[in-house]
């Protein structure tokens, strides 16, 4: 056999899908993926592990005409962003459905139908979209399914397997036998949908209107996750945010139409339509009763986008894990993942004025992006008392990390890993850094390597590199848990020296609660005075500041 030959048939034998018995009978006989997305005749005379040559996946067109009958599958943020982005879809006229909360099953789904060496959000979200299709397939019929159905998920280039998630996707489908199956990938760049003539229109209103729904469900994450640890009502704070999700569902559903371009740009910016919405949010936390003198360390969490983001199984639960451990967590914000994706296009342009063509005029455009996202994160904040924290500056945080890594390593989240850590060590804004990483990733293995070199100078800064497999949870769960015991005896002592630096008791402080009832509300703002980190010691250092009042 000559020599290409030979390296042909490698190459085939590389991308062919290691599949089991009952996937090979499942599949087609002699017939392979089509330009269009369905079956065709293999041609005679062709190579592979078959007789046939790979064909690299392409879906058939999703196009205007199929808007009104095929619905819209995505996922991959935690609950309360996909409720309100499926607002957001609805109000724009799309069928849209989120895919159900992954599972053990679907980890072990996912290992089965694609690469064994992926990191585990891939196997996670490649069995959670195999065992819908399968379970819809089964209901309604696989053509059905491939025609009634269109998976949008998110895809990039970059130094991880994040580039390669859509080949597990479509190993998975040729494995399941649904290669009619259409999956769009949505990147920084652009939406290829196969056609000119799109289905799904990135419109100006689109985009605003789900990065809006981004910013007001990221301070509702974070203003619930400062109030469920000190509830005195068990359950109430998650019956509140459950109901308050639902109507900015509602509110994001029926957002009015203005326009196509700067007219629907303007109305976001200028409406007080969802800083409204959220000041009804603010009254519903505002019957919850909370006691913050509850000692709780603070654990600040950062890691892998998609692991940091969710809640549930594919990150052992970790935030209502540590909330049952007796902490209060700090959730990664995903505007300030949009922040940093602005810092990099700025840090691109600054590299590029006299290189480039109207770099300086790109560079103020982006300039002027980036504060009015920080500057629509802010009054979003406002509506709900400033009580939820605001966003880090970004340029602060490449300072703090520039010693320990090179802004210019844009894998990941970057040097905003190292950043987060040192900010949050600082600026007294937690206890303690707990950063979530897939098994292997590249680019936080790299962050993990630095934060070597930062735990040396600062050996005092608690850190909890977790590599999450996505089936070792107690292995997890325990190396965070000797840091967390750390974090507890340090928030005990931040509160004992409060008390002590004020002169107050711990009775005496009470006493100032029971006097003041609005200081037991949720929605009531405690200030962060930056010498302590833990909600209790601020507490403290308020009613001391504010005796008579209170």
């Amino acid at each position: 056999m000559a020599t290409s030959d030979l390296l042909s048939r490698r190459i085939m034998l590389r991308e062919e899908p290691f599949v089991t018995s009952a996937s090979l009978s499942a599949r087609p006989s002699r017939r392979i993926p089509a330009p269009n997305g369905g079956l065709r005749p293999a041609a005679k005379g062709t190579f592979g592990v078959d007789g046939h040559h790979y064909q690299a996946y392409k879906p058939r067109p999703f196009t205007r005409a199929d808007r009104d009958r095929v619905t819209i599958l995505f996922g991959g943020l935690h609950w309360r962003a996909e409720r309100v982005i499926q607002g957001v879809m609805e109000n724009m006229g799309y069928r849209a459905r989120i895919l159900p909360a992954p599972s053990t099953r679907d980890l072990q789904v996912g290992r089965e139908l694609a690469d064994i060496g992926q990191c585990c959000p891939t196997s996670f979200t490649t069995g959670n979209l195999a065992n819908f299709l399968r379970a819809e397939a089964d209901r309604i019929g696989a053509d059905n399914v491939a025609n009634e159905y269109v998976y949008l998920t998110a895809g990039a280039c970059g130094s991880c397997r994040f580039g390669q998630y859509h080949q597990s996707y479509e190993l998975a489908l040729r494995n399941i036998g649904m290669e009619a199956f259409r999956i769009f990938l949505l990147d920084q760049r652009n939406l290829n949908q196969g056609s000119a003539d799109g289905g799904l229109d990135l419109s100006v209103p689109f985009i605003a209107g789900a990065v809006w729904a981004l910013i007001v469900t990221d301070v509702i994450q974070d203003l619930e996750y400062q109030v469920r640890p000190y509830e005195t009502k068990a359950g109430e704070t998650e019956r509140v945010v459950r109901e308050s999700v639902d109507y900015l569902y509602e509110v994001f559903r029926r957002r009015p139409y203005r326009g196509k371009k700067w007219d629907a740009v303007l109305w976001h910016f200028g409406t007080r339509y969802f800083a409204n919405a959220l000041r009804e949010v603010r009254e519903r936390f505002h019957s919850i009763e909370v006691d913050r003198l509850r000692v709780r360390p603070i654990v600040k969490i950062t890691g892998e986008f998609y692991l940091q983001t969710v809640e549930g199984v594919p990150n052992h639960d970790i935030h209502r894990w540590l909330e049952t451990e007796g902490a209060e967590v700090y959730p990664a914000a995903v505007t300030l993942w949009l922040d940093y994706l602005l810092r990099l296009t700025r840090q691109k342009l600054e590299d590029h004025i006299g290189i480039q063509r109207h770099a300086r005029l790109k560079l103020g455009a982006v300039r002027v992006i980036q504060s009015a996202l920080r500057w629509t994160y802010g009054r979003m904040r406002k509506a709900l008392g400033d009580v939820p924290r605001a966003l880090p500056d970004q340029y602060d945080l490449a300072r703090l990390a520039a010693p320990y890594y090179n802004s210019r390593l844009t894998g990941g989240e970057g040097d905003m890993l190292i950043g987060k850590a040192l900010w949050a060590y600082h600026r007294k804004k937690a206890h303690m850094t707990c950063e979530l990483s897939p098994y292997s990733c590249m680019p936080n293995t790299m962050s993990i390597g630095a934060m070597a070199a930062v735990r040396g100078r600062y050996p005092d800064l608690l850190y909890a590199p977790i590599e999450i497999t996505g089936d070792a949870e107690v292995h997890a769960l325990s190396r965070c848990q000797m840091v967390l015991a750390e974090a507890r005896k340090r928030a005990q002592q931040e509160y004992e020296d409060a008390l002590e630096s004020t002169g107050l008791s711990d009775a005496q402080v009470r006493s100032a609660l029971e006097q003041s009832p609005q200081l037991r509300r949720a929605a009531y703002r405690i200030p962060h005075y930056g010498v302590v980190a833990g909600s209790a010691a601020n507490l403290v250092l308020y009613i001391a500041a504010n005796r008579q009042s209170c």
